[in-house]
């Protein structure tokens, strides 16, 4: 199966993220872009004052409504080191997207259901690793580095493809759990909407944006499993 479908991988803090996001949709002209959010986080995303509806924990669990909690903040804070608020990248697609009427698509999995599978699936252990490596990774950038085998590491641009995989394998192996709910089972989610785009709106060229992390994981899905073609990429 072929189509004309270009994924965009993207650092939601980087400069660099927006800037190509809008330099692709001006030369690509899509019919349709499609990103990484849900109905959810669209909304939640558009919100300059974003509270904290402590009733999700009801819905998503302590530890997932925990999880978002943390990693929000880590984000945030690590915005505010470079300039560039979360999720500009995203916005700057939708603002773009809306003035020139091009469809957009949600293509991950409702975030409801991710923090309801980190709840149920997030280990004692891995939860003490992580807290421990968001603090050794805001309050001691340099050893967390280092340990990665990472001489530097520009947050205003998006990673290279090789410190992206050596990010991903240490949280494969320090998080199994949260690796498989948070990154391949959305791997998964995305390459099936992707696909059902493709068979949708053959005519249309679709540019997919979402995080780097994701980026070669939904290709291989899309080009292993279900014998994508990629002929719109770059």
């Amino acid at each position: 199966m072929t189509s004309n479908l270009k994924i965009i991988g993207t650092s939601h803090i980087a400069k660099q993220s927006m800037q190509e996001v809008e330099k692709a949709i001006e030369k690509d002209k899509p019919g349709i872009i499609a990103l990484e959010l849900d109905h959810k986080r669209y909304y939640s995303l558009q919100q300059k004052n974003r509270k904290i509806n402590f009733y999700s924990i009801f819905r998503v669990g302590v530890k997932g409504f925990l999880f978002a909690l943390i990693g929000a903040w880590a984000e945030k804070k690590l915005g505010k080191f470079v300039g560039v608020s979360p999720g500009s990248e995203m916005l700057r697609a939708i603002k773009i997207a809306k003035k020139n009427k091009i469809k957009l698509a949600f293509i991950d999995q409702d975030i409801e259901i991710t923090l309801r599978r980190i709840s149920k699936y997030f280990t004692w252990k891995e939860r003490f690793n992580f807290i421990a490596d968001i603090f050794k990774g805001i309050f001691n950038r340099k050893k967390e580095m280092e340990e990665l085998g990472i001489q530097n590491l520009d947050l205003t641009k998006v990673p290279a493809e090789e410190i992206i995989e050596k990010m991903i394998n240490k949280v494969r192996k320090r998080y199994p759990n949260l690796y498989r709910v948070l990154i391949s089972e959305r791997n998964s989610v995305m390459a099936k909407n992707l696909k059902y785009l493709t068979e949708k709106y053959p005519d249309k060229k679709i540019i997919a944006i979402m995080g780097a992390g994701h980026e070669k994981g939904v290709k291989e899905i899309l080009e292993n499993q279900i014998n994508y073609k990629f002929t719109f990429s770059g």
